[in-house]
């Protein structure tokens, strides 16, 4: 009987599909010529139909996309499609039994179609693909690298695997399939597989392709190449075909070549050339914008008046990504025309004014939030902060309603990404979440929190939403990202949030064993991010949750970081610390940059006896603008530091406009957090704001040496 099971299902999938051909269903499906027909044929055969047929279904509805210009496009409308749901399904379901070359294509093709990065089929894919990783040829393994890549997953252990895969077969390597790998592999290898990468491009450069050439500069400028021989050779190729690219590639080429310092002005004089003839002739806004901006980070840029009236001619078509690059290239111009021509044209500053009139004229008539969003995803820079936020948060506030389960994660990585405090949409994000738990992916869960610590905001119901948050994510901890686990865990630290499995999950040698290796491939920026993190989530629980006896393992880090750091002052600090030592009675009561146990940082620090007197520190003071060590006894016991009865601690910290929400004057998560842990550690915490040291009613050195006594001694004018 179990022999029986075991054959019968291949038997079944034999008779099923192979008894009939996939030809005819196939060849009506490349007979469509819109998207409705392929879904009548899926609602028709959805019973019948095969892998080929759903990898055929996929690509055939990914080319009608294709050939729509950007106003036509409707991915999102084809992704919600019931008979597209059917298609993924059915995919979903199939993975196992599909070919390697359909697998991946399959892979590819749904990306096409703006599948999420953690959609049960992309996962289904992704995870069959990993299981046949070592029979991928070369070709494979370069499709399924390129995939991967998109997905922004250049740092996975998966990503690891492939490269280790490719150090193996290097030098068999003999064809071009090799470019795709370089591209995908080339951002997360480590120096030695850099070089080879880099060598063996360099033995095969004469047989690249301008689309070849292009994907290879792209890796260059992702790896930071300062190869110069391989970054000329390269850059000669995209030389000799500079007339065929696109605008879009010649905007890459244009970036990749001021990225990588390269210097060739015969080669910056053609794409001048051909970047101007374009913008003459186009009428497409973005394209429009894309040529305007690649001129702007040229050296010495500039626009004729017939360009200019060019932009403002389709300013009225242009959407907010649109406008953004403008002003963004705008205002390049008027930095460059201010400090080397010492001159700012009225033209440039009435198109800034008609910028900011189209962009706010779009985003009062928005009607539909999943429209907004698309257009909000990737603006940034001093413009939108300045012109838009305003507006862009009523719009949200408007449109507050179509928030669910399917945009929130976007959302809110909107208010963390913008450091705007908007209560109605966090509350209004905390509800759907508690409404609609079950719909959402657990890997939005860290998005969805981001805003509430960055912003250090409770909802109503806090502890029924950052609960029923972390309980979703309980059955996923053994196999979500470490990276991800220690962002998780160390936002909920600031919320004052501490659940016990996920620490235990974090805190073991198995789970740092296993993020050690992946720190390894990391970017040395990125990796430095994550080991931040850990460490302050580790001193977050030593101090906070002292009764889990997870133990501090951080001190041959922090000393390593801190002694790296020149603790110089800005000017607000040094005029600081001259007036305390006015207001305590000279240098020798007050200590700047001083380092606590668990190593925080603070500005200065002075101590004050049972009868509010300062007391001094002595010959032991602090050289200004040198990083001291720690003056208490020990670094983890907070008791027992040699202090007089009654005496206590003062920290004073200056806080800048980080500190701060970008709208209203609300400390910050990470603030808010640091003044608890000193407080953990016996210090009374003054926190200086710099809207009140900076403000009209402290303009002159007499009423800041007042807020300053007033602050520590509870006193005014002495």
């Amino acid at each position: 009987m179990l022999r029986l099971r075991a054959v019968c299902p291949f038997s079944w999938r034999a008779f099923q599909f192979r008894s009939c051909s996939c030809k005819p269903l196939i060849t009506e499906m490349i007979k469509c010529t819109d998207e409705g027909q392929i879904f009548d044929l899926i609602q028709k055969s959805k019973a019948i139909l095969s892998e080929k047929q759903v990898e055929c279904a996929f690509n055939i509805l990914w080319q009608f996309q294709k050939q729509k210009t950007s106003f036509l496009k409707n991915v999102e409308c084809v992704r919600d499609h019931p008979q597209f749901i059917t298609l993924h399904n059915l995919a979903t379901s199939q993975t196992e039994f599909m070919n390697d070359d359909t697998l991946v294509n399959v892979l590819y093709l749904t990306q096409q179609c703006a599948t999420e990065t953690h959609d049960l089929l992309v996962e289904a894919l992704v995870t069959e693909a990993w299981r046949r990783l070592e029979r991928f040829d070369i070709n494979m393994l370069s499709k399924f690298s390129f995939c991967l890549a998109n997905q922004h997953l250049y740092f996975s252990p998966l990503m690891g695997k492939i490269a280790d895969i490719v150090h193996r077969k290097l030098e068999t390597i003999e064809d071009l399939s090799f470019v795709k790998l370089f591209v995908a592999l080339g951002p997360m290898a480590g120096p030695e597989e850099k070089e080879q990468l880099k060598s063996t491009i360099l033995l095969m450069s004469e047989e690249l392709t301008s689309q070849q050439a292009l994907a290879v500069m792209g890796a260059m400028e992702e790896m930071e190449s300062r190869n110069s021989h391989l970054n000329k050779k390269i850059a000669s190729i995209l030389h000799k075909h500079l007339d065929n690219y696109k605008p879009i590639e010649l905007l890459k080429i244009t970036r990749a070549l001021i990225f990588l310092h390269f210097q060739n002005k015969e080669l910056f004089v053609k794409l001048r050339e051909l970047l101007h003839s374009y913008l003459k002739i186009s009428v497409i806004p973005s394209e429009i914008s894309i040529l305007v901006y690649a001129l702007s980070i040229l050296p010495s840029p500039y626009l004729d008046e017939v360009e200019i009236s060019r932009i403002e001619a389709v300013l009225p078509q242009c959407d907010l990504t649109d406008l953004n690059s403008f002003a963004t290239s705008v205002l390049r111009w008027i930095h460059y025309d201010r400090t080397y021509l010492d001159n700012t044209t009225g033209k440039q500053l009435k198109l800034l004014q008609k910028l900011d009139h189209y962009g706010l004229q779009r985003l009062q008539k928005c009607t539909n939030l999943n429209l907004l969003w698309e257009e909000l995803k990737s603006l940034k820079g001093d413009w939108f902060a300045e012109s838009l936020l305003e507006e862009t948060v009523a719009t949200l506030h408007r449109l507050m309603d179509e928030i669910n389960y399917k945009n929130v994660a976007e959302i809110a990585s909107f208010l963390s990404r913008t450091n705007y405090l908007s209560t109605l949409l966090l509350d209004r994000i905390a509800s759907v979440v508690l409404q609609q738990t079950e719909k959402i992916h657990p890997f939005a869960i860290l998005p969805i929190i981001l805003p509430f610590s960055i912003l250090n905001y409770d909802p109503p119901q806090s502890d029924e939403f950052f609960g029923i948050c972390v309980q979703h994510l309980n059955s996923y901890l053994s196999v979500l990202d470490p990276l991800m686990l220690v962002f998780l865990g160390f936002s909920l630290a600031t919320l004052e949030y501490f659940p016990e499995d996920l620490l235990q999950a974090i805190f073991n040698i198995k789970f740092l064993a296993k993020m050690d290796s992946q720190l390894e491939l990391l970017c040395s920026s990125l990796s430095m991010r994550v080991q931040l993190r850990l460490m302050e989530l580790n001193r977050a629980v030593c101090l906070e949750c002292p009764e889990y006896q997870i133990p501090w393992f951080h001190d041959r880090f922090c000393q390593q970081q801190y002694n790296k750091d020149t603790g110089s002052m800005n000017g607000a600090q040094q005029q600081i610390n001259k007036m305390l030592a006015e207001v305590l009675g000279g240098t020798n009561y007050v200590k700047a940059s001083v380092l606590t146990p668990y190593y925080h940082k603070i500005d200065f620090e002075c101590i004050l006896d049972k009868r509010k007197k300062p007391l001094p520190y002595g010959s032991n003071n602090i050289t200004l603008g040198i990083l001291p060590k720690m003056h208490w006894e020990s670094n983890t016991q907070i008791t027992g530091s040699t202090l007089p009865p009654g005496a206590e601690r003062i920290a004073l910290e200056f806080l800048d406009s980080r500190a701060f929400c970008r709208n209203i004057p609300h400390l910050k998560g990470k603030s808010a957090m640091k003044k608890r842990h000193l407080e953990i550690l016996g210090y009374r915490v003054i926190q200086i704001p710099h809207f009140e040291w900076n403000s009209m009613a402290l303009s002159t050195e007499e009423a800041r040496m007042d807020y300053l006594r007033e602050c520590i001694f509870g006193e005014g004018k002495s």
